[in-house]
């Protein structure tokens, strides 16, 4: 192993380590102090952005285009192989470092914000599972690796949702957001499935495969489904507002910066099949632009500035997938940067800023600005536009009938059909323990 392989490890491993050993010695029954903790997250995200920086001079002076590292198999059945395999190139380099600079910070903006929180160790847990998620899934070298991390991203993102468990809103919340992503992440499985059968392989480190024009738009339709759930894009984006529920640093990381971008970087991923895929290519425009015209609309009608930078959030990546969509592959990666930075610095700034803002509102007496382009429209359009961004496009209603509802009642389903299991097998404990006695006198007789 040499040694870029093993900074690649490090960078990846060590939020997952510190994970595995705050949690192993809650456990024991030993949680830190604030301070140790704030200190192990300090020292843990700078020795991953000292690592991250050693690699990438290393690469610079070889010149070497990528880092790949090979762990063999997980498993092999028949002619599937699920590779083990790191790899940090042109693309996962840029996600690598924004996750690694942004996790260090929202640690240390955290340590004062939720001080004296009674889930202060409990939020810190999390974000040290999501750092690893996120990290796993930048530098997966295969589709099979990236759902690993993908699905950490996911759960960790519902659990902070549900930070605030005192109050039945953020719960309910969290399971919507759950249910969501449980609905979307089947087009991720679909769409390896799909690779694997047609291509036999979902590696990257030796470029994707080429496929036929139907399979290929087969593929990356299954995949715009996880990247548009993720990525709370239309139809799936009425979960992001609730979202806001959680913790304002929780919010900053995962809605402003990394999780939200998950979905775009896996179309980034798939960018050589979306080339053989005009009709996918298409679905991607179209799905960014209506999410990015539906998020300017709500925002304008958002009552808190939380859920207003929710919706500025939605626009920006739904911009971000009209270039993924056009092939500017170069032009999106700068996008989400710059996005994820300015949009995580908005958060952290939201709460006082509102009291700045009210500040000034008092004392010149009026609003601070006009927004002289509504002018432009007839009374009766304004209306409805408002309307219908006041309800938020409707999409709550959509999400509940098609997706949540329905999966309520599958879990009410198994819930019952786990409670008839269990009396089955009582009933038959209870049938034994009768006819142990019966057979215990014939013995004796």
């Amino acid at each position: 192993m040499s040694l870029s392989q093993a900074l690649l490890v490090f960078i990846v491993m060590a939020p997952g380590a510190v994970f595995v050993a705050l949690a192993s010695l809650w456990l024991l029954g030993w949680v830190p102090s604030e301070r140790v903790l704030s200190r192990i997250t300090g020292l843990t995200f700078t020795a991953c952005l000292f690592g991250l920086a050693g690699m990438l001079w290393i690469l610079a002076t070889t010149r070497d285009s990528a880092v790949t590292l090979t762990f063999g198999n997980w498993f092999a059945v028949h002619e599937y192989r699920f590779p083990l395999v790191l790899m940090a190139d042109h693309l996962s380099l840029p996600f690598l470092a924004m996750t690694v600079v942004l996790s260090g910070l929202i640690g240390q903006f955290s340590a004062t914000y939720l001080h004296r929180e009674s889930g202060f160790f409990r939020f810190f847990l999390l974000l040290h599972l999501f750092a690893f998620g996120s990290l796993l899934a930048f530098a997966a070298g295969s589709f099979d690796l990236l759902i690993g991390g993908w699905e950490l991203v996911g759960i960790t993102s519902v659990l902070l949702n549900a930070f605030f468990d005192q109050r039945p809103a953020p719960v309910e919340n969290g399971l919507r957001v759950f249910g969501i992503y449980r609905a979307c992440d089947i087009g991720l499985l679909l769409g390896v499935f799909a690779l694997h059968n047609w291509a036999g392989s979902g590696s990257f480190d030796a470029g994707m495969p080429r496929l036929a024009t139907t399979q290929a738009t087969i593929v990356c339709l299954f995949l715009l489904l996880a990247a548009a759930g993720k990525a709370a894009q239309i139809p799936f984006s009425g979960w992001l507002p609730r979202a806001m529920e959680g913790p304002t640093p929780s919010s900053a990381i995962f809605y402003g910066a990394i999780s939200i971008h998950a979905g775009a970087y896996l179309l980034l991923r798939a960018q050589p099949l979306l080339a053989e895929a005009p009709v996918a290519s298409i679905a991607v425009v179209a799905t960014g632009l209506a999410t990015a015209i539906y998020g300017t609309a709500a925002g304008r009608a958002s009552a808190d500035v939380k859920t207003s930078l929710a919706f500025a959030s939605l626009t920006q990546v739904g911009v971000i997938f009209v270039e993924i969509g056009f092939g500017w592959k170069s032009v999106a990666i700068a996008h989400i940067l710059g996005h994820a930075l300015v949009r995580t610095l908005q958060f952290l700034r939201a709460p006082s800023m509102l009291h700045d803002y009210h500040r000034m509102h008092s004392a010149i007496g009026g609003e601070v600005w006009n927004e002289p382009a509504q002018d432009l429209l007839p009374d009766r359009v304004r209306l409805w536009l408002y309307r219908w961004a006041l309800d938020r496009g409707h999409l709550d209603t959509i999400l509940d009938r098609w997706f949540i509802q329905p999966l309520y009642e599958i879990s009410r389903l198994f819930t019952r059909l786990d409670g008839i299991g269990t009396t089955l097998r009582f009933a038959r404990r209870t049938d034994r323990a009768i006819s142990l006695p019966n057979d215990a006198e014939r013995e004796f007789e």
